[in-house]
């Protein structure tokens, strides 16, 4: 379904003027049933791609400064050049208006100069998770038929295992280090102080920028075209290719941003993984599209984040929850003045964003830490948020302006009364438009415009949602998803094992673990233990996918149709 015709769906959405659209309350039908999109603000400004915000920004404000990493200043005219000449690069290599370019990196500045300069092109962004192990790496290339990669130089030899089974034929790499300091303001990790990795048959994305001479492509857009592929299981099977468009991510993006009352005087940290959605559009969209400051980080260390905190004067920062903790308990932290701290919101992951946890971040910093809210890579998540002023402990927050939240019977689909749990069900503009070559998969999942999320929830009669459970069969191990067919496709190219099935178990500290029941091959009865399929495992997939628990039978449990019953084995 087309930005357009979403934006049409929610009747809401009016033009008062020039340049503005206006979100009234969604009328909530029913009292006695859940439907609700509870705020009422003028959105921000008129549809534009983000990089044509990023080209304004360095128009406007030349010297302001776009990224910080690790005291390294990037002003956004250098990111508009650099991406400018990024895209420039890829068109040199064959990138098509509309083919997908895969990003294989942790965070860093290359990442955004990659992900905008694709975008410039027309082309697509698809980030894989810089974890990913052969097998991953090749089903997501697979899938896409990706015919060029811009990866981190170390991961390299994970590139090299797949390329020969797949299509890429250009492999871009960048040096984390290049773009450091000679003198950080903030620790830097140790593993990216590393020396460079040349390989044959690649290329050095910023040395061929520098070289590249040929004008920056401009190619005419729609807001519906699409820009991002974010892989993801959605309710069920192997992870998929959301498709979402510009305008999805506008839509998400400009509205987060306005009701939050976010400008350009911000200072955002930049910790969660870019290439997962949330980390994206927290650390990468929002401060972007607002002309703010991103203090960016390669990974998640609890005293460089306190550093960059008091050194750059951040004052918004979206976390994870277990991120505040590790820093109020971090050696000597009360030496660092984290004062700069206006708005502080933490996903639920590991451990739940308690009003406990917030005071006690709140007496810490003297900045409250809330909720950070719900939403899915097919919605560029953000659907529903809270703010300062606007906390309901235990739940997840109101619709964002534009976002209908219904809750349903899973089975019939009929609206259930307020308090009740049921699926939940959403429609805005910012839902995708399908899933990449999976139209059976996107029929399922997006229904006369509503999607259904597979997760279990309520909202109580002023429109809180609150998040009850995840997909059944998908399982969070420390925020991560995992999606059991993807672990089971992994396992059983173990050549002991001929049948594998995944289910999550639950854990104090991460939340849920991956438990393996394995049916091995005849001949190999007896002759693989637990430790070393684990161990097998941690060399195959990303530490968070690998089991913590293995068990082996002779048989598992499965429909006539031949399908396994996974809600057996856990039960």
């Amino acid at each position: 379904m087309s930005f357009a015709a979403n934006r049409r769906l929610a009747d809401t959405v009016t033009q008062a003027a020039p340049g503005q659209y206006i979100v009234d309350r969604i009328g909530v039908g029913s009292p006695m049933t859940q439907s609700v999109a509870p705020f009422s603000l003028p959105l921000h400004g008129m549809p534009t791609p983000l990089h044509e915000q990023v080209r304004e920004h360095a128009r406007r404000a030349p010297g302001k400064v776009a990224l910080v990493w690790y005291g390294r200043e990037i002003t956004y005219a250098e990111l508009d050049q650099s991406s400018d000449a990024c895209a420039a690069v890829l068109a040199r290599e064959g990138v098509k208006q509309g083919e997908p370019v895969v990003l294989f990196m942790q965070n860093c500045p290359q990442f955004v100069v990659a992900f905008l300069g694709i975008q410039k092109l027309g082309a697509i962004v698809s980030p894989c998770s810089p974890l990913f192990k052969r097998h991953e790496l090749a089903y997501q290339l697979g899938d896409l038929g990706a015919r060029v990669v811009i990866a981190a130089d170390t991961l390299y030899p994970v590139v090299e295992q797949v390329r020969h089974e797949t299509a890429l034929r250009s492999v871009l790499l960048v040096h984390y280090q290049d773009m450091l300091p000679a003198h950080p303001t903030y620790a830097v990790p140790q593993e990216i102080r590393h020396s460079r990795v040349v390989a044959p048959g690649t290329s050095d994305l910023l040395a061929e920028m520098a070289r590249c001479t040929d004008p920056p492509p401009r190619p005419r857009l729609h807001m519906d075209d699409i820009a991002l592929l974010i892989y993801t299981s959605g309710t069920s099977g192997r992870p998929k290719g959301a498709m979402l468009s510009y305008g999805n991510a506008w839509f998400k993006t400009s509205g987060i941003t306005k009701l939050s009352g976010l400008d350009a005087n911000g200072v955002h940290l930049a910790v969660p993984p870019l290439y997962h959605i949330s980390g994206m559009l927290y650390g990468l969209d929002i401060p972007l599209f607002s002309g703010a400051t991103s203090v960016l980080h390669y990974r998640f260390d609890a005293v460089s984040t306190l550093e960059s905190i008091a050194r750059h004067k951040v004052t918004y920062w979206k976390a994870i929850a277990p991120m505040l903790v590790a820093l109020m308990d971090a050696p000597d932290a009360g030496r660092f003045d984290l004062s700069s701290l206006q708005v502080t919101s933490a996903s639920s992951f590991g451990i739940r964003m308690t009003q406990a946890l917030s005071l006690r971040w709140q007496a810490f910093t003297g900045c409250m830490a809330t909720e950070a809210g719900y939403g899915l890579s097919e919605t560029h998540t953000g659907d529903v948020i809270t703010l300062p002023g606007t906390v309901r402990w235990g739940t997840n927050g109101r619709p964002l302006p534009g976002v209908e939240c219904r809750i349903v019977d899973a089975f019939d689909g009929r609206d259930l009364p307020v308090g009740e749990h049921g699926e939940i069900v959403l429609r805005s503009p910012g839902n995708f438009h399908g899933y990449w070559k999976q139209p059976g998969k996107t029929a399922e999942t997006l229904r006369d415009g509503w999607l259904h999320t597979g997760d279990i929830g309520k909202l109580d009669e002023d429109g809180y949602l609150t998040l009850l459970g995840r997909t059944k069969e998908m399982i969070k191990v420390s925020g991560y998803s995992v999606f059991p067919e993807d672990v089971e496709a992994i396992l059983v190219r173990h050549p002991m094992v001929r049948q594998a099935a995944v289910v999550g178990m639950p854990d104090a500290n991460r939340g849920e673990v991956v438990r393996a029941v394995v049916v091995l091959k005849g001949e190999a009865s007896g002759s693989v233990s637990e430790s070393e399929l684990i161990a097998w495992s941690r060399e195959n997939m990303s530490a968070y996918k690998v089991p913590r628990q293995v068990e082996f039978r002779s048989e598992l449990p499965t429909t006539a149709s031949g399908k396994v019953m996974r809600r057996m084995l856990l039960e």
